[in-house]
């Protein structure tokens, strides 16, 4: 983790330690091992280092725009009606998912956004998928979701767990990462994900340091002009699901929710794109248009997620300077993202190509 998080993570943790070879469920169940920033008997409160490195990339941006006045122009259409819906707790899309309002939940959670990236090399293969796929298992096979089955886990086992006929992209990795997620909460949650919720004390940017921290699949960062840029697509998604699955109550609430970000990904930025809010340059929209690779951790990537972050910050302040007075209650930036993502779901047999990117982030 970067210097710019404000917080009482210990800086000088070894990873190596988190990972000492199987772990039945009974010893960790008893033996789970403390993490250190646990024990401190206060978190301070901090900014998210997404919203400060995102604006120090849009500041700097040479290959993409934000157009403030096309910001101006969506939301001189938006309705008090349409901010109600957008804001109503079933923004979040509790038919995708397995919500039953317990535990079960966040460990599903954890498990799709832990193989949330990367569909497109597959073009029949969207997060519907994943998210269904795993509903189904998990309803099939209560325990599938098990940690210590998680630290077994094979490039097959993901396969079935989707309910893929063929190899996923990815494959492998995506199955390193779900042993990752089985060894860690193993280690230090005595195998649930709901404690790891439960130890952030309710604070939304604390689980999201906890996240990034203990899973090493999570920690999506770039270096841009010679500055580190977090972005934690999956990370944030993971407090963003927990939130919208529980309704902002119980395991879901999270006095600080309104400081995560969106989520930066593929296809946001195409309908901030479709809306005249993000432009490309020349070279980057031929390149787009093309369906080239653009190499993770490049300019060209940073800056069309980094600028997709910003852009719906500022329309968030757009949207309270419209509405402050009103009494409307205003939309926090997960739900402007869930929002945009639905017009881009409903319309990706429509809108141009979405960028690509080969990375494990998102």
């Amino acid at each position: 983790m970067g210097s710019s998080i404000k917080s009482n993570v210990r800086g000088d943790m070894d990873f190596t330690k988190l990972f000492r070879g199987p772990v039945t469920r009974r010893s960790a169940e008893h033996h789970s091992t403390p993490i250190p920033w646990l024990l401190t008997s206060s978190i301070e409160p901090a900014i998210n280092p997404v919203k400060e490195t995102s604006q120090f990339v849009a500041d700097h941006a040479k290959h993409v725009h934000i157009s403030s006045k096309a910001i101006s122009k969506l939301v001189s259409e938006l309705t008090i009606e349409k901010l109600a819906e957008l804001v109503a707790p079933t923004a979040f899309n509790k038919e995708l998912h397995y919500v039953d309002g317990g535990s079960l939940t966040v460990q599903y959670l954890l498990v799709v956004d832990a193989l949330n990236f990367c569909f497109w090399p597959d073009e029949e293969l969207e997060y519907e998928n994943l998210s269904r796929g795993v509903k189904a298992a998990l309803e099939a096979d209560p325990t599938i979701l098990e940690a210590d089955k998680l630290l077994w886990t094979s490039g097959d086992d993901v396969q079935r767990l989707l309910g893929w006929n063929r190899q996923v992209p990815l494959q492998e990795e995506r199955a390193r990462l779900l042993r990752e997620v089985g060894s860690a909460l193993l280690q230090h949650f005595g195998g649930h994900a709901a404690r790891m919720v439960e130890a952030a004390g309710g604070s939304a940017l604390s689980l999201m340091q906890i996240v990034a921290q203990l899973f090493s699949g999570f920690r999506d960062h770039a270096v841009y002009k010679g500055r580190q840029v977090f972005l934690y697509k999956r990370a944030q998604i993971f407090v963003g699901d927990v939130y919208g699955a529980f309704g902002g109550e119980g395991l879901g609430a999270f006095w600080d929710i309104d400081q995560l970000t969106m989520f930066a990904d593929y296809r946001v930025p195409v309908v901030l794109r479709d809306m005249g809010i993000l432009s490309y340059s020349d070279e980057l929209a031929a390149k787009v248009e093309r369906k080239e690779v653009i190499p993770a951790g490049s300019e060209e990537e940073v800056e069309i997620r980094a600028c997709t972050v910003v852009a719906v910050e500022r329309l968030r302040e757009t949207i309270a300077h419209k509405f402050r007075g009103t009494g409307a209650q205003l939309p926090h930036a997960i739900q402007l993202d869930w929002w945009l993502w639905e017009i881009g779901e409903q319309n990706r047999q429509n809108h141009p190509p979405h960028h690509r990117t080969l990375t494990i982030f998102y």
